[in-house]
Parts: C-alpha cells; sequence; structure tokens
C-alpha cells in the first residue's frame, strides 16, 4: 500500500488500557506510542477513581472520522453523562477546528448552523497551537470483566504527536 507523502494528517488513533498510539498519513503503518492517560469524567456508584484503568476501547478511532469528543455539540446530552456542560460541549467542537484539515460533508452540528464536524486531525497543527484531540469514552475496571465504570474524556499523549513530528521531520526535511 503506497502513502501519500509530505501527509501529516493522523489516520489512526487507538489504545489498549496501557499504551496510546496514532499513526501519520505520511509516515505509513509506523506507530507513535506513550503511555495511556487516565480518564476524567463520571464514575458510576460503588466504584472510585482508584479502580479505574488506563485510557482503554475503540472510541478514539471515531475522531479521527469527525465525530465522538469532536461534534459533542450535536450531541450535548452526551457531554452531561461525561461530566460536562453544555458550553463544554461547544466549546470542545469549536476547538477540534484548530487542530484540523476541513470540515465534514455529512456530519453537520445543527447548533452550529449546520456547518460540518471538525475532521481530518493535522499533526502539525496539534503541535503549533497545542489542542490534543477529545476523545469521549467509557471508563473500564482495572480488572477483567468487570467492564464499564463510569464514562469521560481524555485526550491522547502530547508525546505521541511530538514523537511523530520528529519522524516525520527526519523522512521529510533534509
Amino acid at each position: 500500500m503506497s502513502y501519500p507523502s509530505y501527509s501529516t494528517m493522523v489516520t489512526t488513533m487507538a489504545r489498549n488500557g496501557t499504551e496510546f498510539g496514532i499513526r501519520i498519513s505520511g509516515l505509513g503503518t509506523r506507530w507513535f506510542t506513550a503511555p495511556a492517560e487516565m480518564v476524567k469524567g463520571l464514575i458510576f456508584p460503588g466504584f472510585t477513581e482508584e479502580d479505574a484503568n488506563p485510557d482503554i476501547g475503540d472510541s478514539a478511532i471515531t475522531e479521527t472520522a469527525g465525530i465522538g469528543g469532536f461534534a459533542m455539540a450535536a450531541a450535548p446530552a452526551i457531554t452531561q453523562f461525561v461530566g460536562g456542560s453544555v458550553e463544554d460541549a461547544f466549546s470542545c467542537s469549536n476547538r477540534m477546528y484548530e487542530i484540523t484539515l476541513d470540515e465534514h460533508k455529512f456530519f453537520n452540528i445543527p447548533q452550529f448552523n449546520f456547518r460540518g464536524s471538525a475532521t481530518g486531525i493535522d499533526l502539525r497543527k496539534v503541535i503549533e497551537v497545542g489542542i490534543l484531540p477529545q476523545i469521549n469514552t467509557g471508563i473500564a475496571h482495572k480488572e477483567p470483566g468487570v467492564g464499564q465504570i463510569g464514562a469521560g474524556l481524555v485526550n491522547p499523549p502530547k508525546a505521541c504527536f511530538n514523537k511523530a513530528l520528529s519522524a516525520f521531520v527526519q523522512e521529510y526535511v533534509k
């Protein structure tokens, strides 16, 4: 498979409860990883933050498509579920435009006069403006088999983006 040279678009964000990783279009299938962050949010009754596992699951891939945390303004009730407010949802969705390449053609946000959700996370913009992608996610218990114990918000580790930028410079800046 061929990858577009010089592209700084994030193609994948994934996490496994231990590490978080990103891939960049112009760098092919290489992963840039760092320790997974802890999710901040609402913990279900009967559990505490000490029961939580570092960030895990498949939610992060939705943000690379322009939904999930990037489109929170379109679903303010979810923001309340993860511990935020309607204002937080609008603010978050607006911030994501600062780190993306475009607006989605089909995922429109009615509260923003049907503006397309922010899509196409750009490595350069993340580094330049210092805003990390926002991820909506569940909070998993640290013990296998217990399941979800809450929901919240998390960002990828900045180290993933720093490592990817270093690799990009090594690859393309001669």
